[in-house]
């Protein structure tokens, strides 16, 4: 599987990675994704970060098809690269909403993360966390607040993207604390990210009304 991977071919693009990715998922070969993730160990660069993306790239089709590995993406998060580490949060992000107890027991890894990476891996971490709590109903005690609190202090341009991201675990009886948040950080928006914030306003307006 190796010999398919951009860097293997030449390729300075992800399109090589994206068909191996579409590929695995389709014949849903554990022996050929365990060949994948075996690479996430090589010494070269640049296999390894084809690695991880032609693993992400199954989660979003199939996350079931790469769970077996969460501790092995939970590892990843504190490696020296970069890309390995967000990679690996993106994959986490896919498996927790299918087997939220293999990524909950590395919470503290994730947080750890979370609390110190960069951009890309932020993103996806709020993804991790809002699925955990999403599906894992007995996280929302931890982890919402932590949600909660990054919303009301993340950067502005932020606030619109990461909500979204949030927005999987919200129910009617979390929805006006949700809600609350954005509205106390409305002021500080553009009017592009009012539009953002306001489409969720109404879907939670929606959910307390059906509720």
């Amino acid at each position: 599987m190796l010999e398919k991977l951009a860097s293997a071919l030449g390729r300075n693009d992800e399109q090589p990675n994206v068909a191996l990715a579409e590929e695995l998922v389709a014949s849903a070969s554990r022996s050929d994704i365990r060949e994948i993730v075996e690479g996430l160990h090589y010494a070269e660069t640049a296999v390894v970060n084809d690695c991880i993306k032609v693993l992400y790239e199954i989660g979003y089709r199939k996350p079931t098809l790469i769970a077996e590995h969460t501790d092995e993406f939970a590892a990843l998060l504190t490696s020296r690269n970069n890309r390995l580490v967000w990679g690996a949060m993106t994959a986490l992000a896919t498996i927790a909403p299918v087997n939220p107890e293999a990524v909950y027991a590395n919470i503290d890894r994730i947080l750890k993360a979370y609390e110190k990476g960069s951009v890309i891996t932020i993103d996806n971490s709020i993804s991790v966390l809002a699925g955990l709590v999403g599906s894992k109903p007995d996280c929302e005690k931890k982890l919402l607040p932590i949600l909660l609190h990054h919303l009301e202090s993340c950067r502005p341009k932020e606030v619109g993207q990461h909500a979204e991201r949030m927005f999987v675990c919200i129910t009617p009886r979390t929805g006006e604390a949700f809600a609350a948040v954005l509205r106390k950080r409305y002021g500080v928006l553009t009017a592009a990210q009012k539009k953002r914030v306001d489409r969720l306003l109404k879907k939670i307006e929606k959910m307390e009304f059906a509720g």
